[in-house]
């Protein structure tokens, strides 16, 4: 079959709706801040300068050590800053990449739109369930381009298959989606207890969270402590469940119940290094959901949809769809969705197309995360209250 390009589109604002500094001209770059420059904010920011149209302006961060690593990782002198507000107070920073850790998603977005910045927020969008009502509102109040960090949405062969398969109801009626994704080894490091830098403004970097002594191991792995991340649950659920629903338009499940732990590595962490969860959703589907930070084979991190008429397997590498009559048929991609990606998101600040994953889209993603994370802690089946502004026991 020959690959057919798709425009993915879901959430966000207008060019009328704009109240940008400025509109960017056929050869402008777009002046991004780089706040959060670890690993995954210096990937993402690779992609902008891959794709000719973005310019580094500065690189805000609590440790001076990530700074530089982004500087020299990225081959751009750009200037370096502690504070985001020194970041967002830059005339020449048009839009600011956000790949913070998870509790200062809300505090930096904020602050970015405030400052008339359009934003490209790294997934999860919500640390909290309460969070995503007030990102909703600040985004279409500032009328500026929200982009979040699902980076399937800009796929074209995921597209595809939705189109040609999902809505086509190819595969009769989806019962079950079978999600999983293992073996993360920079979450399985050892880590050495250290002093604190003197470079590292640890203040900072707690942000709204408890405060707490200084430890080198919330720092340097803080994806392990539900202070700051929601661990498995929030890193890879996050990506594959909003695959789900956007394939299947659900946006909100039942309810949850997630069972795992910390099996293997007792190195201090706090979120399961292992962890299975169950959603139920109204459209009669369950997505059952697992992950292992350990070194457990998965064959194809993917989704998986299982119909009454077929199933799908779809990755970031392309798709296998395999008809209960018929034969399979197999589309492979090598689209950088980073890159694609970060396209969206300069197209609709230039032109007012949608971005791909708008803060409606994020904010959607995150609700089956904070009902599986809430189920997790509780050892309970958790539910929304009707108003779905609140998670409870569902008795």
């Amino acid at each position: 079959m020959k690959r057919r390009e798709f425009l993915a589109a879901a959430g966000g604002v207008t060019l009328s709706a704009f109240s940008s500094r400025r509109v960017l001209g056929a050869n402008d770059r777009l002046g991004v801040a780089l706040i959060g420059s670890g690993r995954r904010g210096r990937e993402v920011m690779r992609a902008f300068l891959a794709s000719g149209r973005a310019e580094l302006r500065c690189v805000a961060d609590v440790y001076d050590v990530q700074r530089q690593r982004a500087r020299q990782a990225l081959g751009v002198a750009a200037p370096e800053v502690v504070a985001h507000e020194e970041a967002l107070a830059r005339p020449d920073v048009d839009a600011v990449l956000i790949g913070v850790p998870d509790h200062l998603h809300l505090p930096i977005t904020l602050a970015a739109l405030a400052a008339g910045k359009h934003v490209f927020m790294e997934k999860p969008t919500t640390h909290a369930l309460d969070e995503g009502a007030r990102l909703v509102a600040a985004v279409r109040a500032a009328g500026k381009v929200c982009q979040t960090g699902t980076q399937q949405r800009s796929g074209a062969h995921y597209a595809r298959a939705k189109a040609e398969i999902i809505d086509r109801g190819l595969l009769g009626h989806v019962v079950f989606v079978r999600a999983a994704w293992s073996d993360f080894p920079w979450q399985r490091r050892t880590i050495v207890p250290q002093p604190r830098p003197a470079g590292l403004d640890w203040e900072r970097f707690l942000g709204p969270a408890r405060p707490v002594p200084f430890d080198w191991i919330r720092y340097d792995s803080w994806r392990y402590f539900p202070d700051y991340g929601g661990g498995l649950l929030a890193d890879i659920l996050t990506h594959w469940v909003d695959v789900a629903q956007w394939f299947l338009n659900e946006t909100r499940p039942l309810n949850a119940v997630a069972s795992g732990g910390i099996y293997h590595l007792k190195d201090g962490r706090e979120n399961p290094e292992t962890v299975s969860a169950v959603l139920q959703y109204a459209g009669g589907w369950n997505l059952h959901f697992e992950s292992s930070v350990l070194p457990v084979a998965t064959p194809r991190p993917s989704v998986l949809f299982q119909g009454t008429e077929g199933s799908l397997d779809i990755a970031r590498d392309g798709y296998v769809f395999r008809p209960n009559k018929g034969e399979a048929v197999e589309v492979k991609s090598s689209e950088n969705l980073d890159l694609a990606h970060v396209t969206s998101f300069l197209d609709a600040v230039k032109n007012g197309t949608r971005p791909s994953a708008g803060i409606e889209t994020g904010v959607e993603a995150c609700l089956p995360v904070h009902l599986a994370r809430e189920a997790y802690w509780r050892r309970k089946r958790m539910r929304f209250d009707a108003a779905g502004s609140r998670i409870e026991e569902d008795v």
